[in-house]
């Protein structure tokens, strides 16, 4: 049975503060990475799923995404099908 891969990506809402983001942001021109504005960290979760991907399937996802994966009063996701 062929197997896609689905990505979910989970990022903090803008107007939350990134400690962890501003502390990689801050470190970069030390280390000579210069030019980098800001930096936000987040979250990615990579989902082998067996069957098709279609609408039943995606949508599984996003409830799992909206559930478990992300807490969506502070974060945001995407959810996406990598080309196999």
């Amino acid at each position: 049975m062929p197997v896609a891969r689905v990505v979910v990506d989970v990022m903090l809402k803008p107007e939350i503060l990134d400690p962890q983001g501003q502390a990689v942001q801050r470190a970069l021109p030390r280390l000579g990475f210069d030019g980098i504005a800001d930096v936000r960290q987040g979250k990615r979760f990579e989902l082998e799923v067996e069957g098709p991907v279609d609408d039943a399937a995606l949508a599984r996802i996003r409830e799992m995404a909206e559930t478990f994966l992300a807490n969506t009063v502070i974060e945001n996701y995407t959810v996406k099908v990598e080309a196999p």
